[in-house]
């Protein structure tokens, strides 16, 4: 029987791959909304560390987009963001602990796994040449394209955009290189190139030491915290996270590992972001899940084993224990194209997962739904896949 885990460089490529969605929310929620770093990273750390050394297989780790982008827009204050880990941490536990989710994922139908995984793709896409152009949420708060980079520009030409090309053109070129992986070109690439050009901006008083987080550093959120957060954050995420982290992404993993994901259940995939919620919230980290277009990102540039998982997890446990808050520093130096990159090719792969759909009433759910999330949200996309794709069994209707 094959080992679960391999360390080998295309697993530390692969680990690398989902960058592009992790980060840049990251960041958002440190800056503008006061989350502490090195709780943040910890959080990350050991859910990538645990999950992977449960199930076996590469899983994603990535933050919950439906709050990390409204409280990135809005600048809310951390216990409120907090108090939505909370909360959706408990939910997903009730959720998966009383069998709701598994009956809710037995009357989705695959042409809806598959709007959902198109319709997370094209975001994710669209998401990664944003961040090229410079026009993604996080930089036009900033006010500039590359905030941690000296250098704008080279001539005409805006240095993002040239890092993106760039980076892409050889993300095609390396893609299947096992000697040289796309994805430890582009971040280490990156990383260079924020040596060279980059402010290093958090990097001048960086010292190594041992920092271990505070349980609850912003205190217990109050009723007013956890009111605002059921209705701004909690109840738009929710279909979101049951669409994308749970139904789509335990989908996925089956046909990417097949038996080896046997573990991976819809009820268990809720109980894991259910314990990992409650434990980031403790650390004061982010709220966090699973999700389609992560594994796909992970997937695409090389990981097939849990080694990606313990990879990456240990490289964010070791930044937040020896770098603790001032970790961030670190983070800084990867320029927002490499990230952007990392992205498009994530997004396409999902987008890509549509392909296996063979009639016109499945393709027709799938692109309403990508019609809907475009002009609204992934939430009600999905509620509406659901919808059409039951009326559509009645053989009355034509597409």
């Amino acid at each position: 029987m094959a080992s679960p885990y391999r360390f080998d460089r295309m697993e530390l490529a692969g680990s690398l791959g989902d960058l592009g969605t992790l980060l840049p929310l990251a960041l958002g929620m440190v800056l503008i909304n006061g989350l502490h770093p090195g709780g943040l990273l910890l959080s990350i750390g050991l859910f990538y560390v645990l999950s992977g050394g449960y199930f076996k297989v590469t899983v994603p780790v990535q933050p919950m987009k439906v709050i990390g982008a409204y409280a990135v827009a809005t600048g809310i204050g951390a216990p409120q963001i907090l108090a939505s880990g909370f909360l959706m941490g408990v939910m997903l536990l009730l959720i998966g602990a009383s069998g709701a989710m598994t009956l809710i994922g037995r009357y989705t139908p695959r042409a809806v796994i598959r709007g959902v995984q198109l319709s997370t793709g094209v975001l994710l896409l669209s998401q990664g040449v944003k961040l090229m152009l410079g026009t993604s949420r996080y930089q036009v708060l900033q006010q500039v394209a590359e905030p941690y980079l000296r250098v704008q520009s080279l001539g005409p030409l805006p240095l993002g955009i040239l890092i993106g090309v760039t980076g892409s053109l050889l993300t095609l070129l390396l893609l299947e290189n096992r000697k040289l992986p796309a994805g430890l070109l582009v971040v280490f690439g990156g990383l260079a190139v924020g040596l060279l050009l980059g402010t290093r901006e958090g990097l001048s008083g960086l010292h190594v030491g041992l920092h271990f987080p505070a349980i609850l550093p912003f205190g217990f959120p109050s009723g007013a915290d956890f009111t605002f957060a059921v209705f701004a954050l909690v109840l738009p995420q929710i279909p979101m996270t049951l669409g994308n982290a749970v139904i789509a992404y335990v989908d996925l993993s089956q046909e990417y590992f097949g038996n080896e994901s046997r573990k991976l259940t819809y009820r268990s995939a809720c109980l894991s972001m259910g314990v990992a919620n409650l434990s980031s919230f403790m650390f004061g980290g982010m709220p966090l899940c699973h999700g389609a277009g992560g594994l796909a990102a992970h997937y695409r540039f090389g990981a097939r084993t849990a080694g990606s998982n313990v990879l990456i997890g240990v490289l964010f446990v070791v930044m937040a224990t020896f770098l603790g808050n001032q970790a961030i520093g670190v983070v800084k130096l990867l320029p927002m194209a490499v990230l952007g990159v990392l992205l498009v090719f994530a997004g396409s792969q999902l987008a890509l997962t549509i392909t296996d759909l063979e009639d016109r009433k499945g393709f027709f759910v799938a692109l309403i739904m990508l019609g809907i999330t475009l002009a609204s949200s992934l939430a009600y996309g999905f509620m509406a896949g659901l919808f059409l794709a039951h009326v559509l069994k009645s053989d009355k209707l034509k597409v």
